[in-house]
C-alpha cells in the first residue's frame, strides 16, 4: 500500500490583509494594530529561514473565474498539432521555452514577458464583466495579461511587507527596476496526452519509433517518470503559482477533476524538519515560494526553497496545469554577499546530507527523496560569487542545471 506523504498545509494570508500591510495607512484601533502585527510576524516567519519558504494569499478579486479560464487552455493548447499550435501563440503573442516537437515531452510551457508598466494600460488589463464566453482560445492572450498582471502586483505588496521588516526598499524596487516578469501557461503531460500526441502525428505522417502506444502509457512506470519537474531551487525573487487544476482525460476529451489525492503535487524540502512535505492549498489561491535572489537581497531574513513536482503513480490519464509568474530582479542587479549567512551558501548539499540521514527508507521512496536526487541540485556557492550580476548568477544556473555538462542535461 502506498505511504500518503507528510502534508504542508500553506499558512493563508488574506488578500485584505496582504493590502493593509503593504499600505503606510495606520490601522484604525490598537486591536487592529496588534493583529497586522501579529500577521506581519507570521509571514516573515513562514517566508524566513526557519519557514517553508512558501505562503498563499486567498480572496484575491476575480482569481476564481480567471483561473477557471485559463488553465484549461494549457492541454488543449499541448494537444494541438504544430502548424496549428503555431498559428495560436503568434496571434496572441505567446512563445515556449521548452521543445513542442518533442513527442516525448512531459512539460508543455506557453510564455509571455510582461512589464510593469503596461500592467494598468487601457486595453490590456480589462475589466471581466461576468463569465467568458466558451470558445477556445478567444481569450488566451487577455486572460493570460490579466491574470499575469494581478499576480505581479500580488508581488509587489508582498515585497513591500517584507522590505518594511527588512529594512529598505530592495525588493520592491528590485522588481521594479527589471521592468518585466514572465509568464508561463504549464501543462505537465499525463502518459495519456503523449500517446494522443504520438496517435496525432501518425495520422499527420510523421515518422516516429515504431512502438506499441497503448503498452507505452501501461509500463509508464517501467520509464522512473516519478517526476514531472525535478528537484531545485527558483533563482529569483518570487516565484507566483495559481493552485493547479487538474484533468482527467478520456479520448480527446478532458474533465476537471476535483484534486485527487487532497493536494498540489509539489513538494518542498524542509530543512529544519528534515522533511519532504506535499504542499497543500485552496483551489482559489496564489502560492508564492521564495527564490535565491529574495534570499541574498533579504541578507537570509528570507530563504528560498527546495521544491519539485511530483507525477501520480497510478492515474495514468491525470494531467495537470498551472499558470506561474516568476519575479527577478534586472539583469545588471549586482548581488553582494557580504551580509548573507556563509552556511546557507552550500544549503543544497547539507540539506540533502541532513534530510537523507534523518529519513527512513520507506519514506525517501514514498516522498521520491534519494541522495541521487538532491546531487542534482547545484549548491548556491558553485552559482554566486559575490560582485555577480543577476545575468550572470542567471546563465551559470541554467548552464549548471541544464547545460552539456549540467546536473539535470534535457529535463
Amino acid at each position: 500500500m502506498e505511504e500518503k506523504p507528510e502534508i504542508l498545509q500553506l499558512y493563508e494570508l488574506q488578500y485584505s490583509d496582504l493590502i493593509l500591510l503593504s499600505s503606510n495607512k495606520s490601522p484604525p484601533s490598537t486591536e487592529e494594530i496588534r493583529r497586522m502585527e501579529s500577521v506581519s510576524e507570521t509571514v516573515m516567519q513562514t517566508l524566513g529561514p526557519t519557514g517553508p519558504g512558501l505562503i498563499s494569499i486567498v480572496g484575491v478579486p476575480k482569481a476564481s473565474i480567471l483561473r477557471k479560464t485559463l488553465l484549461p487552455l494549457a492541454r488543449k493548447l499541448s494537444l494541438l498539432n504544430n502548424d496549428d499550435r503555431k498559428l495560436v501563440l503568434k496571434e496572441h503573442n505567446l512563445g515556449s521555452d521548452v521543445p513542442l516537437k518533442d513527442l516525448d515531452r512531459i512539460v508543455s510551457s506557453f510564455a509571455m514577458q510582461m512589464k510593469y508598466e503596461q500592467r494598468t494600460s487601457d486595453g490590456v488589463n480589462k475589466k471581466m464583466e461576468g463569465k467568458f464566453e466558451d470558445e477556445e482560445f478567444k481569450n488566451l492572450g487577455s486572460v493570460f495579461k490579466e491574470l499575469g498582471f494581478c499576480m505581479m502586483e500580488l508581488g509587489l505588496y508582498l515585497a513591500q511587507i517584507c522590505d518594511k521588516v527588512i529594512g529598505g526598499h530592495e525588493l520592491e524596487q528590485s522588481l521594479l527596476q527589471s521592468g518585466t516578469a514572465k509568464g508561463r501557461l504549464i501543462h505537465y503531460h499525463s502518459p495519456i496526452d503523449n500517446f494522443f500526441i504520438k496517435e496525432a502525428a501518425k495520422r499527420k505522417g510523421r515518422r516516429i519509433s515504431e512502438v506499441n502506444l497503448g503498452n507505452e502509457v501501461k509500463s509508464c512506470d517501467d520509464k522512473k517518470l516519478d517526476l514531472w519537474q525535478q528537484w531545485h531551487y527558483d533563482y529569483g525573487i518570487f516565484t507566483v503559482l495559481t493552485a493547479p487544476m487538474f484533468m482527467l482525460s478520456n479520448s480527446n476529451h478532458e474533465l476537471e477533476y476535483e484534486n485527487p489525492s487532497d493536494h498540489t503535487y509539489l513538494q518542498i524540502l524542509d530543512p529544519e524538519k528534515n522533511r519532504v512535505l506535499m504542499v497543500k492549498a485552496s483551489m482559489e489561491s496564489f502560492i508564492f515560494q521564495v527564490g535565491e535572489s529574495a534570499d541574498v537581497l533579504s541578507k537570509g531574513m528570507l530563504r528560498a526553497t527546495l521544491h519539485c513536482v511530483c507525477r501520480p503513480k497510478k492515474m495514468k490519464n491525470l494531467s495537470r496545469e498551472t499558470f506561474v509568474v516568476f519575479l527577478q530582479p534586472a539583469w545588471s542587479k549586482t548581488f553582494h554577499l557580504s551580509d548573507h549567512p556563509m552556511e546557507r551558501l552550500t544549503s543544497s548539499s547539507q540539506d540533502s546530507e541532513s534530510c537523507t540521514e534523518g529519513t527512513h527508507g520507506a519514506e525517501k521512496d514514498s516522498n521520491g527523496l534519494t541522495q541521487n536526487s538532491l546531487q542534482l541540485v547545484p549548491p548556491l556557492h558553485s552559482r554566486l560569487k559575490d560582485g555577480m550580476t543577476f545575468a550572470e548568477f542567471s546563465r551559470v544556473t541554467t548552464k549548471q542545471y541544464y547545460g552539456s555538462s549540467g546536473l539535470q542535461p534535457n529535463r
